[in-house]
């Protein structure tokens, strides 16, 4: 399995293009492993980095490498699928890929299958139907996450109400699911196909017109479409994002929650938002958030690169799926609740 970069004719093509992998040259045993997220420049993602270079620390560099890349910040599923398609013609040692679209990404891999590169997911998975293309899915139970913010939600208003979901992309099958986890929680129906059906009057919920509302991971487009949404609905009962979108950009988002503050703290609006950043507890405890579902993307880098070395080096895959974990965190814990 254990793949070697630092060839002539690879190092040559590499320099051609101005990228390639710190050290390889260098250091031809070195297991180069390629970690790549929907974007870059994203407070969510940065953390999965954190958890990558400390399983490199730990390890040691000299062993392995954490080859962090994908496209830049507000960058699209064609490409991230180009970045994939690039690193497998340069032969890395494994690839660890959060997909934006995971129709569009099943269709490189079959490339790296010949290439003899394992390839896990994490964060964000392949469909069903493609799941044979990687080796595990490393990350949340998405759908518990729709779940948990639900149930927050309900928590709030027991009697239901109007709502309105933010998601990330269309195709972003993480974010379908948790749509799903929502939507089947509050309906109180059993599990059906992501994103789940529309909320019509459910148990008492109804998503409102022009919702749910989809950022494709655009951070002042999503504070743009909460403030649109609350102006167009004042008396709108919930608003819930699926990933924490118009907080990762704190101050655009306090400007417009800090208007509904009051209706916040009074149960009057269910703002729950998923992921638990340290910038977004803060906001919580500000009182511009009623919960917050995280999720461990620490704990995601770090375990990808830990995974692919224990393949390279002759040892189990890792269980399919392996999931790290969430947080559920209210005003009430928000002291003691892990953030990250």
């Amino acid at each position: 399995m254990k793949r070697l970069l630092a060839s002539a004719a690879l190092v040559a093509g590499a320099m051609a293009t101005g990228a390639f992998f710190v050290g390889a040259a260098s250091a031809q045993d070195k297991l180069v492993i390629a970690v790549v997220p929907k974007n870059l420049n994203n407070p969510f993602f940065d953390q999965a980095k954190l958890g990558c270079d400390k399983a490199v620390e730990e390890i040691g560099a000299h062993l392995v490498e954490c080859f962090f890349t994908g496209p830049p910040a507000h960058g699209g599923g064609d490409e991230q699928v180009q970045i994939v398609a690039d690193l497998i013609a340069k032969g890395v040692d494994g690839i660890g890929v959060a997909p934006s679209n995971a129709a569009a990404m099943a269709s490189v891999l079959p490339a790296a299958m010949e290439a003899g590169i394992p390839v896990l997911t994490w964060d964000s998975d392949l469909l069903a139907e493609h799941s044979h293309l990687r080796t595990a899915y490393i990350g949340t139970h998405n759908y518990d996450i729709g779940v948990n913010l639900a149930k927050l939600a309900q928590e709030i208003k027991p009697d239901g109400g109007s709502i309105c979901i933010q998601s990330g992309g269309a195709a972003a099958a993480n974010h379908n699911e948790r749509m799903q986890g929502i939507r089947d929680t509050l309906a109180g129906v059993d599990r059906g196909e992501p994103p789940g059906e529309r909320l019509t009057g459910q148990n008492g919920w109804t998503e409102v017109d022009g919702c749910p509302l989809y950022t494709n991971d655009d951070f002042p487009l999503s504070v743009q479409q909460m403030e649109d949404i609350l102006i167009k609905y004042p008396d709108l009962d919930a608003f819930v994002p699926t990933g924490g979108f118009p907080q990762f950009v704190p101050d655009a988002y306090r400007n417009v929650a800090e208007q509904h503050k009051d209706k916040i703290g009074g149960g009057h609006l269910a703002l729950v938002v998923a992921d638990t950043l340290p910038v977004q507890i803060d906001l919580m405890k500000e009182g511009l958030s009623a919960g917050q579902v995280g999720q461990r993307p620490f704990e995601m880098g770090y375990r990808v690169i830990y995974a692919i070395k224990q393949m390279a080096d002759g040892g189990e895959a890792p269980a399919d799926p392996t999931y790290t974990g969430l947080d559920v965190c209210t005003p009430d814990n928000v002291d003691s609740c892990i953030g990250g």
